[in-house]
Order: structure tokens, then C-alpha cells, then sequence
């Protein structure tokens, strides 16, 4: 067995996975996690508690439901906290960071690319198709979530509530997933069946599987004061120093400063998964910060999607081309560099934080009716606001003019609908018939959408 930090050698013994072992099986969830939240916890799933009997089925659930109430991405931080369970915190450090390092390298060359050649012709073309394959996909999000989530009337009214709120009248989405949260730990501590935790699967045969690490709380998994007090102070210490420092430095109005006070604010409000994230991003980063176009915006889900790690890896495409047009004194490459990774440190900080501060407490309420609720109410909350990012990527897709209303409370674009751009129309209308009526993959709408954008340019369609 490996050392991996005083006294932790005789709590790991017990279940028997060497910290080597772990270290290449998280890599291999690392690579394979394609495909948004769902399929990177699929992977997980199949690989963690059906082939290796790692972790228990109950047990995953639980720690899945931990990760879906806490802002950030689930996926990553669901192997952190599984990496945490199994090996501590040097575990959780480990799956936390393998988890999110295949994407930070990727979505690095490819901004460094789509900032050098973005204008030119065929990046261009290629882009136009990406787009359409992207709406695409938050459709089948949408549909994906809702056939899960919204099982019953109760449900089906927060989802629409949600959506109306957002989408008309511009309530804010913290405000949103808080009030779904306590309707959904009131009525769950009611009795109401509605509220009900809702499924997210079962193991072989339907039962739950016998796993190396048991059912009993390990030594480093209860909670005390003092560790809490500890972790609190390491992680905020790294999380906030480096954004006093940028303040103290430059001030607000530089762009770096931007950056962090930004990411880091989401950091703490974006609840509900990287789609739920994405609306809020796309609201602050395009139409108050100006940082990207909303066309811009669909370019770096593009990225986030064709490559592995969790899609909220958008954020250092965002953070990238903030600084890139702002650099100030240095060239633009490296400032582009320097943001977007500053836009991943305060993106991904606090998630090992909400872990290794919650996880210990969490572990101790396995089975809460009330906390089920609430989760319960969330991911209905949530269909409702994936609807809304849907709607508009679909305004910003395929029509090229939007009107604002701004009247009588409301607050919303209406398109302009002589506007349309009929190619992108059919090529979301194809990328959408694959992936519904043909039920091909994720990589091969996206592969396929790029293509026929770079043919549209060839024949002069576009």
C-alpha cells in the first residue's frame, strides 16, 4: 500500500485498492468522459461500481445526489468525492484533477486555434456547423432530463414555472434553484410522494452490488469541528488569495480582476449542472461583460463537447477570450492563456471545497427524506432553465437578429423573423433528426455537422 499522507496507510488497507491502482483507473474514467454529465456519470458508474465493486450502488446514489445540490459540475465532483471515500483527501485531489486536466489541455489549444484562425474561411464554416450540432444536443439535454425528472404534475409545474421565470421575466437562477430547493425539502418532510428522490438507476440484477469499501463510515469520513475548520481555511486561502491579489493589484476594472471576481461568484451560485451554468454564463459574459458574441459562446460548447472533461470547461474559452482582447501589456496570446486558466483555478477550487468540507457531514445523512426532496424539486427546477439555454442558443443559432423586450416586467429577445438563416435552420433540423430519429452518437452529429459547414462554404451557401 502507498503512503499518501500520515496515518492514512491503516485507514485505506481495508478495502484493498492501492493508491497506483486508483490513480489509472481515474485516468481511464478521465479520458472517457465524453459526452456531458450523464454519460461521465454513466462511465463512472459502470466502471467504478460494476466492474471494479468499488463503491456501492447506494452509495454512489448518495454521493450523486450530494454533487447535483452543490453548484459546479456533478461529474467532477462526484469522482472527487468517490476519489475522497476510497483514499481520502489525496484521492479526492487525484480523481478531482485527472478528471478536468484531459479538457484543460484541449480546450487550450483549441481556443489558441479558433483565436488565430476563427475569422479565416473554412474555421469558420466549420464552426457554422458545430453550432447547429450543438442545439442539437441541449435539445436532447432537455429531453434526456425531463423523461427523468418531470414524473408527475407537481413536477411538470416547477419545470414550467422555472422556464416562464427565467425566460419572460429574468429572475435570477440562484433565486430559482433555492426556491425549488426548500418547496421540494417541505414537501418531501411532508409526506408528499411527488417528492419522492428520483431515480438515477440500479445495479446488476436490480440490487445493490457488494463493494470493497462496505457500508461503514471509515475513520477520515466522520465529521469534527476541527477538520472542518481546517479544510475551510486551506481551500479559501487558495480560492480567494489569488482574487485579493488580482484586486489589490490592478483593480476592478482590469480584465483579469474580472475574471475572477466572475468565475468566482458562479463558482458559488450555478447550480444544476453545466447546462443550467451555461445560461447563466451566456446572460453575464455576453450581454453584460461583452467579453464574446452569443455565436461565439456556441463555438466554445462546441469545444467543450468534442472533447473530454466536464462541458462547464467552457468557462476557460470564456476566461481565454476575455483576455485575449484585453491584454493590456502583454501579447494576447499569453494573456488569453493566463485567463482562461485563471477562469479554470476559481471555476474548480471551490468544487474540492464544497467536497472535502460537505462530504463528511453528507455521509451522515444517507437516506435524508429531506434532502432527497429537495434534490427531487431541483432537477425539475433545472428542466426548466436547460429549456431556456435551448431557446436561446436555437434565437442566437438560426435567426441573425433578436428584438429586446423590455416592458410591462418582461424581459426577453424576440427574434426578427426575417432573420433566419435558413442553412443553419436545416442543418439544426438534420443534427436534430440523427440524434432523435436515427440515434446516433454524440462525436458523430458533431463530426458530421462540421463537415457539412465546410461544404456549405465550398458550394458558397454560407
Amino acid at each position: 500500500m502507498i503512503d499518501i499522507a500520515t496515518n492514512e496507510t491503516k485507514a485505506d488497507a481495508g478495502h484493498g485498492i492501492s493508491f497506483g491502482e486508483a490513480f489509472q483507473v481515474w485516468l481511464r474514467v478521465a479520458l472517457l468522459s465524453f459526452g456531458g454529465p450523464a454519460g461521465q456519470i454513466a462511465v463512472m458508474h459502470r466502471i467504478l461500481v460494476e466492474e471494479k465493486n468499488w463503491i456501492s450502488e447506494s452509495r454512489f446514489l448518495h454521493a450523486l445526489n450530494y454533487c447535483m445540490l452543490l453548484p459546479g459540475p456533478e461529474a467532477q465532483q462526484l469522482a472527487t468525492y468517490i476519489g475522497w471515500l476510497l483514499h481520502r483527501t489525496a484521492g479526492g485531489i487525484m480523481a478531482g484533477g485527472l478528471f478536468i486536466l484531459p479538457g484543460i489541455i484541449a480546450i487550450m489549444g483549441l481556443s489558441y486555434i479558433y483565436a488565430a484562425y476563427g475569422k479565416v474561411g473554412f474555421i469558420e464554416a466549420l464552426f457554422f456547423g458545430l453550432k447547429a450540432a450543438v442545439l442539437a444536443i441541449v435539445i436532447q439535454a432537455v429531453v434526456r432530463v425531463g423523461k427523468r425528472a418531470l414524473r408527475n404534475r407537481i413536477m411538470v409545474a416547477l419545470a414550467a414555472i422555472a422556464f416562464i421565470a427565467i425566460f419572460f421575466f429574468d429572475v435570477s437562477f440562484p433565486i430559482i434553484i433555492i426556491g425549488a430547493g426548500v418547496i421540494g425539502y417541505f414537501g418531501a418532510k411532508s409526506g408528499r410522494p411527488e417528492f419522492a428522490a428520483v431515480p438515477h438507476g440500479t445495479g446488476k440484477n436490480g440490487a445493490a452490488i457488494d463493494s470493497m469499501l462496505g457500508e461503514e463510515l471509515p475513520d477520515h469520513v466522520r465529521p469534527t469541528v476541527p477538520r472542518a475548520l481546517r479544510v475551510s481555511a486551506i481551500w479559501l486561502v487558495l480560492w480567494l488569495v489569488p482574487v485579493s491579489a488580482l484586486l489589490i493589484a490592478f483593480g476592478e476594472a482590469n480584465v483579469f480582476s474580472q475574471i475572477a471576481l466572475f468565475f468566482s461568484k458562479m463558482a458559488m451560485v450555478t447550480f444544476g449542472g453545466a447546462y443550467a451554468v451555461l445560461a447563466y454564463v451566456a446572460q453575464q459574459a455576453v450581454e453584460h461583460y461583452h467579453w464574446l458574441g452569443p455565436r461565439e459562446m456556441l463555438d466554445g460548447l462546441g469545444m467543450a463537447e468534442t472533447t473530454p472533461g466536464p462541458l462547464i470547461m467552457v468557462l476557460q474559452f470564456v476566461g481565454f477570450m476575455a483576455a485575449y482582447r484585453d491584454p493590456g501589456t502583454l501579447s494576447p496570446m499569453l494573456a488569453g492563456t493566463l485567463g482562461g486558466l485563471l477562469a479554470t483555478w476559481v471555476t474548480f477550487t471551490p468544487c474540492f471545497l464544497w467536497i472535502f468540507l460537505g462530504a463528511p457531514f453528507i455521509e451522515r445523512l444517507r437516506g435524508n427524506k429531506g434532502l432527497a426532496g429537495a434534490l427531487t424539486a431541483i432537477t425539475a427546477a433545472v428542466v426548466g432553465v436547460i429549456l431556456n439555454l435551448s431557446i436561446w442558443f436555437a434565437l442566437h443559432t438560426v435567426f441573425r437578429q433578436t428584438w429586446p423586450v423590455r416592458s410591462f416586467g418582461l424581459s426577453f429577445d424576440m427574434p426578427v423573423l426575417s432573420s433566419v438563416d435558413f442553412a443553419a435552420l436545416i442543418l439544426a433540423i438534420a443534427a436534430a433528426s440523427a440524434i432523435f430519429r436515427f440515434n446516433m452518437g454524440m462525436l458523430t452529429v458533431l463530426g458530421g455537422s462540421c463537415a457539412a459547414g465546410i461544404l456549405l462554404r465550398l458550394v458558397g451557401v454560407i
